[in-house]
């Protein structure tokens, strides 16, 4: 009998031998390297720890640094000392020679310190002499020159400094001390002559701008940066004193504050203009002294009431550079600081015409009169002048004229400001104020539906309109180009067009992304036969083994391929298998007609308000205004579209609410009577919510807010409460017909039938609790038995456990303090048929609560006759009997254990 097998399962078994040695081998393997390694550990090589060198707290360059500065103090110090005190003790030949000697040796020093390479030391030489040079012209003006004229002589010698300074800083140019120091010197000369020459505020204010002026060529035209940036400062400090004091003089001498404005202003704009990078700036402190020259004569050749009306339209010709034929050819800085020089201006002027618009929108909210008096306010802002309406109407013009969308936007609030200042500034009287306000409340809340004209004009979300002209350091031609080349990258190619033959302008063809990279050896991705990841012959060697009929569970698997690997950053080569980086997602922009209906429907609330709160004055105007306001907020519910709509539809609710109780007001009704007339409003909107469903539920919400109030309006009388919270379950028993708020709607009507039971049960004068708990328990064990025969899984104390606890335990509590016998009698047997039901249907809850319910009513009937027993017995017999009944449970203690135990399994399995 050969029992020799086939050979595919022997070989089958090989393979699986030669798996199992393998593993086997491997496992010992790392076992005997694991054990070398803990045997023969290597052997650290000791090396000598020497001291750590001390941290240094200073640099070598710094602490040289300290003592160079520290030794040039002293020594400036010693020559100060020297010159002032000392100088009387020598002669006039000495005193030269002194001066002469240590001066020379200090500027002679400088140069050959340089060439060993001190610069260090150098420098503080080099301003040692800079202080002598200093020291030496005061010392010259106190021996030879005592009579002269000292600011005179000041201006003199910081001229005489300056050229010295500037030449020897010139001619040592790797010191970096004099030439800042010969700017500073440059500063005094002017100056310090105009008041040698006793000239006044207004000279001296010319030549610090001619200074300036002087400082503003250095920094255009100066090479080392310490000379620019010491240039700078003084520009700034001196040409802003000069610039402030023609501010003031534009006030009290307009034509000569305006020639030295408009010279400032010459100066900054030419510095701009010569300084593209940084032009904003000074092109802002131009156009403003520009405002300021050419406003100060207006100011004064108009009355006092039109000075901030043309100092804003001297800033929007200023402002309007910026889309002017003339200013397109402006450099984009300069353009940019005049326009933000003119805004800030007009903003200044609009911050002045707040007044009469805040008076005009907040003014009807602070009453002073009573309602329905027939008395009005008095006149707000009586002496501010009506020219306010002239700058908000003019900013308002220009902003329209701009198609961007936030001067749409603020064109907007200057015209609902405009219009709610009208009243104010006109002084125009109540019967004509408050249909002005209505207007107005109309108007926005019509631009707020229907934004579409406002829009005119404006780009489209996503797109940038070239009204703006070019950006810095654009030109036309480049502006063209950059726009093609934006549409060319950012965009899809363009499709071909029909019957088009390509030329060599459309350039070479697209190569095909697999062909942009080629393969330098082996690959494993899908230009090789395989797929990613999988060799060259992994492929082919699949159907081979298929076709034997079996796999090799032992057989040891092939290496796996290398991963890919992932492409470059920035690399233009796709990778197989790695998809290209998506673009980060961007907020989408907003829509204009969005936003400029936001803006609109903002002043139309705010005009509405006040227009309500105004009309409250006479009765008739009071219901002329709730019905318009209500007739407006109705159209915008309904031809409104978002959260417009919806805040729309709660107003009309309000408004509504305001016409039921003007007219309970003015029927003489009391507060009771009001508040069931409050309840048509929530009776009216369960109706409309039934057919409105996009503002169903705020309206509804809204309608609740006003039922509560009419309830706490019916609070102090209770059979009229009771009343109003019978109505309120009747509205909300008609809204729990529709699905959609039959879960929330059934339950309030429950609650307010409830309320409205208990409130009259009150008003009776009704004690009984069983007459208030009874109403509650009923249906709570109807709903439970409903629960139970729709889910057997429920728990008895979810279905049962509420209803049943309402009842019994206010009950039980009555019963314990009650002296008649019926209610614990009737209390007994119904918590003894709940406990039959509980123990028949196995029942935890009905268990539980009619037992202890039961047991309890029992101590309460049974306690008088245990106390005269418990008096007759003998003393002893209490003791003695509690001995018994503990001797008698440590006998069954067990089994009383046993009996808990399985009477707690029992109430354990009962639902």
């Amino acid at each position: 009998m050969d029992n020799s097998l086939p050979p595919a399962d022997e070989l089958v078994l090989v393979d699986r031998e030669l798996a199992h040695i393998e593993a086997r081998r491997t496992q010992l393997l790392a076992r005997r390297a694991w054990l070398v390694q803990v045997l023969y550990q290597p052997v650290r090589a000791v090396t000598p720890q020497w001291p750590a060198a001390p941290v240094t707290d200073a640099t070598p360059r710094s602490a040289q640094n300290v003592l160079l500065t520290l030794g040039g103090t002293l020594l400036t110090i010693a020559a100060v000392a020297f010159t002032l005190v000392s100088w009387g003790s020598m002669g006039i030949g000495g005193r030269a020679a002194v001066l002469c000697a240590v001066t020379g040796a200090a500027l002679a020093a400088p140069a050959a310190l340089l060439r060993r390479g001190l610069g260090s030391t150098a420098e503080s030489v080099a301003v040692l002499g800079l202080v002598l040079t200093v020291l030496d012209a005061y010392a010259l003006h106190w021996v030879a020159l005592a009579d002269t004229d000292g600011p005179g002589y000041a201006a003199v010698a910081s001229a005489v400094l300056a050229g010295a300074w500037a030449a020897y800083g010139s001619a040592l140019s790797r010191l970096r001390v004099p030439l800042p120091a010969a700017v500073v010197a440059a500063q005094l000369p002017l100056p310090l002559g105009v008041l040698a020459a006793g000239g006044g505020p207004t000279a001296f204010a010319w030549a610090a701008l001619v200074t300036a002026a002087a400082d503003g060529a250095a920094v255009l035209w100066g090479r080392p940066p310490p000379v620019r940036i010491t240039a700078g400062v003084g520009a700034v400090l001196l040409g802003g004193w000069a610039l402030l004091t023609g501010a003031r003089l534009s006030l009290s001498s307009p034509w000569s504050g305006a020639a030295l404005l408009l010279a400032g202003a010459a100066v900054c704009l030419y510095a701009a203009w010569r300084a593209p990078a940084r032009a904003v700036a000074p092109s802002v402190v131009a156009g403003l002294a520009a405002v300021a020259a050419v406003g100060g004569p207006l100011r004064a050749a108009l009355p006092a009431d039109w000075a901030v009306p043309g100092y804003v339209l001297c800033a929007l010709l200023l402002a309007s550079v910026w889309r002017a034929g003339a200013g397109a050819r402006l450099p984009y800085g300069v353009r940019t600081g005049l326009a933000g020089a003119g805004a800030s201006v007009v903003a200044l002027g609009l911050l002045w015409a707040l007044p009469p618009v805040a008076a005009g929108a907040l003014g009807p909210l602070a009453r002073t009169t009573g309602v329905w008096s027939g008395e009005h306010a008095g006149p707000a802002l009586a002496s501010y002048p009506a020219t306010a309406l002239l700058v908000l109407a003019v900013a308002a013009a220009a902003l329209v004229s701009v198609p961007r969308l936030w001067a749409r936007c603020g064109a907007l609030v200057l015209m609902w400001a405009l219009l709610t200042a009208l009243p104010v500034s006109l002084g125009l009287p109540y019967a004509a104020t408050l249909p002005l306000q209505l207007l107005t409340a109309a108007t926005a809340l019509w631009t707020a539906v229907r934004p579409a004209p406002s829009t005119r004009g404006l780009p489209l979300p996503g797109t940038v309109g070239d009204t703006a002209g070019p950006g810095p350091g654009t030109t036309p031609e480049t502006a063209a180009g950059t726009a093609r080349g934006t549409k060319t990258a950012a965009g899809p190619a363009a499709p071909p067009v029909p019957g088009r033959t390509p030329s060599a302008a459309d350039g070479p063809p697209a190569r095909p992304a697999t062909d942009q990279a080629a393969p330098t050896g082996p690959t494993t991705g899908p230009s090789a036969s395989g797929p990613v990841g999988r060799p060259a012959n992994a492929s082919a060697g699949a159907p081979a083994a298929a076709s034997a009929g079996r796999s090799a569970p032992g057989s040891v698997p092939p290496p796996p391929s290398a991963p890919p690997q992932v492409p470059a950053a920035g690399s233009g080569v796709p990778r197989p298998g790695w998809a290209s980086p998506s673009p980060r997602p961007q907020a989408p922009a907003a829509e204009p007609g969005t936003v400029l209906g936001w803006v609109a429907y903002a002043g139309g609330l705010v005009s509405a308000v006040g227009a309500v709160a105004l009309a409250l004055d006479v009765r008739g105007a009071t219901f002329a205004a709730l019905g318009v306001v209500l007739g407006l907020f109705a159209g915008v519910a309904v031809l409104g579209t978002g959260a417009r709509r919806t805040v729309s539809a709660c107003g009309a609710v309000l408004a509504a609410t305001g016409l039921v109780l003007a007219g309970a007001a003015a029927a003489g009704l009391e507060d009771h009577w009001t508040a069931l007339a409050l309840l048509l409003v929530p009776a009216a909107t369960a109706a409309v919510g039934a057919t409105a469903r996009p503002v169903a539920l705020p309206v509804e919400i809204t309608g609740a807010a006003v039922g509560l109030c009419a309830l706490g309006l019916a609070g102090p009388r209770p059979a009229f409460l009771a009343l109003a919270l019978a109505l309120g379950g009747v509205i909300a028993a008609a809204t729990a017909v529709r699905p959609e708020r039959r879960p929330f709607a059934s339950w309030a009507a429950a609650g307010l039938f409830l309320l409205a039971a208990w409130v009259r049960l009150g008003a009776w004068g009704v004690t009984t609790p069983e007459a208030y708990t009874l109403p509650v328990t009923v249906p709570a064990l109807v709903v439970g038995f409903l629960r139970r025969r729709r889910d057997p899984e429920a728990s008895s104390w979810t279905a049962y456990g509420p209803g049943l606890a309402v009842t019994l335990l206010p009950s039980l509590g009555a019963a314990w303090t009650d002296p008649e016998w019926v209610r614990p009698l009737v209390l007994g047997v119904a918590a003894l048929v709940v406990t039959l039901l509980g123990a028949r249907f196995r029942l935890q809850a009905l268990l539980l609560l009619g037992g202890t319910v039961l047991a309890l009513d029992g101590l309460h009937e049974l306690a008088p006759y245990v106390v005269q027993v418990v008096g007759a017995l003998p003393r002893w017999l209490p003791p003695a009997l509690a001995g018994l009944l503990l001797l008698a449970a440590g006998a069954t203690y067990e089994q009383r254990l046993r009996d808990a135990r399985r009477l707690r399994e029992r109430l354990a399995r009962m639902r």
